[in-house]
């Protein structure tokens, strides 16, 4: 403690003349606004300088922790990324949102929506808002995003009923995806998202997760529109084939959006069917069949007879307008001669005078 009172008593003179400059700077900068604002500048600039260098050196020194700490968290991505990724896999493998194929360009849709539908009765039926007037006739085929609905049952002006796959009278063809084993799709009053399969040979290889799908055999859809996904294999009570439990892709209980196919349906095809299945039918539907061949005969000689007459009537026309366009140009050349006759005969006139 002496010695610092002695370094003290020894070097007042320069303690004295620090104190003395400390006063002058703190008097300098509290009352002249330059001063002021040149020190508040300078110090901002300085201490803030000060910061980023003692940040850059905290955070040097912390740097291996962070390094750590991003790498736990990275791990902890990588782990959900892989979680999300099996999720993903299984999804796609059990997905009962399957989208629906596109169709091939030769046929049309025409979209409607549900205005009206059952699933608790045994004959579900659904009603949408498309009829006569927008093309739809009974038999055509009615899909949505997720898969097929149903069977257009009958139809009005304006509205149409469908028969969806919910309908103990539904009966579709259907096989099993990337096979050509295929069968009926009927459905079992009770739940309104699953069907059976039914008629799958025995010796098809089956296994559940197998997609259902539309085979084509019917005129009604085309084949490879999906129908449900196998969730479980049982005998058919003769034993000779497979009954498959198959849950639905289309949801029924939400169902607001449907198409129509329109183009796919064939007359020629359904009339022939019925004529192999009932022979009695086929003298009156041959008889139909010359009656509206010999009507569309007629009709096209009446139309050709039509188009000649017209034809006929356009040339006689024609001349008729180039007759009287040569007549014309006839009478205008008589009109000149004459005129040039009675101008020369005026001269001859004038000159024997």
């Amino acid at each position: 403690m002496r010695a610092l009172i002695d370094l003290i008593i020894k070097n007042r003179h320069w303690f004295l003349f620090i104190a003395l400059e400390v006063i002058s700077l703190v008097f300098l900068f509290s009352y002249n606004g330059y001063q002021k604002s040149v020190y508040f500048t300078t110090a901002n600039d300085v201490v803030g300088t000060a910061y980023n260098v003692i940040s850059g050196i905290s955070s040097y020194i912390h740097l291996r922790e962070e390094n750590q700490n991003m790498e736990l968290a990275n791990e902890e991505l990588r782990k959900e990324v892989y979680g999300l990724r099996q999720q993903l896999e299984e999804a796609l493998q059990n997905d009962s949102v399957k989208r629906m194929p596109e169709l091939p360009a030769l046929y049309h849709t025409i979209p409607a929506q549900v205005v009206n539908s059952t699933l608790h009765k045994a004959n579900n039926l659904i009603t949408i808002n498309k009829g006569e007037v927008d093309g739809i006739r009974p038999e055509m085929g009615v899909i949505c995003s997720r898969g097929i609905v149903g069977i257009v049952y009958m139809t009005s002006l304006h509205y149409s009923i469908v028969m969806p796959l919910l309908n103990e009278n539904s009966h579709v063809s259907c096989r099993l995806k990337d096979s050509e084993y295929f069968g009926s799709l009927v459905w079992e009053r009770g739940y309104a998202n699953v069907a059976y399969a039914t008629s799958i040979p025995r010796h098809a290889k089956v296994k559940k997760n197998d997609i259902v799908e539309t085979n084509g055999y019917s005129d009604i859809f085309p084949p490879g529109l999906p129908i449900g996904i196998v969730t479980g294999i049982d005998d058919s009570t003769d034993g000779m084939s497979y009954r498959l439990k198959v849950r639905l892709f289309t949801d029924f209980p939400t169902l607001r959006e449907v198409s129509v196919i329109t183009d796919y349906y064939s007359p020629e095809r359904h009339l022939l069917e019925e004529m192999a299945v009932d022979p009695a039918k086929q003298d009156s539907i041959l008889k139909s069949q010359e009656q509206k061949k010999d009507a569309e005969e007629a009709q096209r000689k009446a139309d050709e007879e039509k188009k000649k007459k017209a034809e006929e009537e356009m040339i006689k026309a024609d001349l008729e307008k180039k007759y009287a366009e040569t007549m014309g140009a006839q009478t205008s050349e008589q009109k000149k001669t004459t005129q040039t006759s009675e101008q020369e005969a005026t001269v001859k006139t004038d000159t024997v005078r």
